[in-house]
């Protein structure tokens, strides 16, 4: 293991439990610096092949997920994951699923769901969640669901 993002790396999302989680448009370029140790990618399609270690979650643009179990699991794996390794989260343009998964991920890690968009629209992207019904997902989202 490499060890983890900095707070200062491009896209970098700071969770309360410390944890840090990047989160990135795959329409551009890759942020500068080291390459994910894993990835989560959430696409409409499966994702190009990349050089670590991903999950993918079927995710149309501008909509929710095709398989909820398999998200929740794929994001309880990206956040223990994210103890000691470079992780990241992404979809096409960064900001609606990527943004939704990361208030997900924020709940998953401590955040009460009625606060997890304005956590991640502080700490991540003002623009992050771009949708009612995804703001509706997060709300609805259970650590322990």
């Amino acid at each position: 293991m490499a060890g983890s993002w900095t707070r200062n790396d491009a896209g970098v999302m700071v969770l309360p439990s410390g944890r840090l989680v990047r989160g990135r448009a795959l329409r551009g370029p890759a942020p500068a610096g080291p390459s994910p140790e894993f990835g989560l990618y959430l696409l409409g399609r499966r994702p190009p092949p990349v050089g670590w270690e991903h999950g993918w979650v079927r995710w149309p643009d501008f909509w929710l997920p095709a398989d909820r179990d398999a998200f929740a699991r794929q994001l309880r794996e990206l956040l223990e994951r994210s103890g000691g390794e470079r992780v990241e989260v992404a979809c096409g343009g960064g900001l609606g699923r990527t943004g939704t998964a990361l208030a997900c991920l924020a709940v998953l890690d401590g955040v009460p769901a009625d606060r997890a968009v304005d956590y991640t629209r502080e700490h991540y992207s003002a623009r992050a969640v771009e949708t009612p019904w995804q703001k509706r997902f997060v709300r609805r989202f259970r650590a322990h669901s």
